[in-house]
């Protein structure tokens, strides 16, 4: 299984949708917990939208790269 072939899989339709379903459900919650301080205090600023950007990608590229290899696993066909 190629890094290429996971990558091309990873960015079918279907995949960046559950994608994004997994990031707003568990980003939302990781958000909540890691900048709850900076919301409350009132420092908000540009390090905390770098930091919610990273905390909603991590699900995202999480989910894609294994929702992909997990297809590719099952469907070897996918393989070619």
């Amino acid at each position: 299984m190629t890094i290429r072939r996971v990558l091309t899989t990873a960015l079918e339709p279907t995949i960046i949708r559950r994608g994004l379903r997994y990031s707003a459900v568990v980003g939302t919650i990781l958000v909540l917990i890691n900048q709850s301080d900076a919301f409350l205090g009132g420092e908000f600023g540009g390090t905390q939208i770098c930091q919610i950007l990273l905390t909603y990608s991590v699900p995202f590229i999480v989910s894609s790269v294994s929702s992909a290899q997990a297809l590719l696993a099952h469907d070897p066909d996918r393989l070619r």
